[in-house]
């Protein structure tokens, strides 16, 4: 074998292990979470998604005052994820308030959370709900684009009905059904598990 070949297939396969070595923590949290369910079988609220079909989009999100900033730049922590446009109306309100809950309900853990408002539109946001929402990571996104990669339940939901998860290593991984994240505190006690077990089952983020 010719020896600049033999070196490229030893080279390929040190990149293949490092890649597997990189990946076995997040495979491990999903095997835990999904298959050996550590906190005895306990029903899950949020739904797996396949993140290999909903890769994060390219799209040219910014800051409220207009700076270019997109969802990679939160690598490494574990991404809450809500959508809608900036009237955000009781239902809304409902979904950034039991969002703010579940950050803090993680205890010593609630430090690998970060929370993300995608806004739809241009408009301006109440002033009041920027002072509530202090700490919330707040993004102007493109309806469109958002609209085309989050998926949805059911035929006629709307990606703003829906709270989604986002791991460490940038996979959008797990979608919470409409009404989960809300006011309904059985509801908001059932993600909280669902997440409270992804983080104890992973040692990344």
């Amino acid at each position: 074998m010719d020896l600049d070949v033999e070196k490229k297939q030893i080279n390929r396969l040190k990149l293949l292990a490092v890649l597997a070595v990189c990946a076995a923590p997040l495979l491990a949290s999903y095997f835990t979470y999904y298959v050996v369910k550590p906190e005895g079988g306990a029903t899950n609220s949020g739904t797996l998604i396949d993140p290999r079909q909903y890769p994060i989009p390219a799209m040219a999100s910014t800051t409220l005052d207009g700076q270019p900033q997109t969802l990679e730049q939160y690598k490494g922590k574990w991404i809450m994820l809500k959508v809608g446009p900036s009237d955000c109306q009781q239902a809304c309100q409902d979904q950034l308030f039991a969002m703010r809950q579940l950050r803090t309900m993680q205890g010593k853990e609630m430090e690998r959370i970060e929370r993300v408002w995608l806004i739809t539109d241009n408009l301006p946001l109440d002033t009041m709900l920027l002072r509530v929402n202090d700490g919330t990571r707040m993004l102007r996104a493109p309806a469109d684009v958002v609209a085309r990669w989050l998926p949805t339940a059911e035929q006629g939901d709307q990606v703003a009905d829906h709270v989604y998860l986002i791991d460490p290593l940038g996979n959008l991984m797990m979608r919470f059904p409409k009404g989960a994240v809300s006011s309904d505190t059985v509801q908001v006690k059932r993600v909280h598990k669902d997440i409270a077990k992804l983080l104890k089952a992973s040692a990344i983020g």
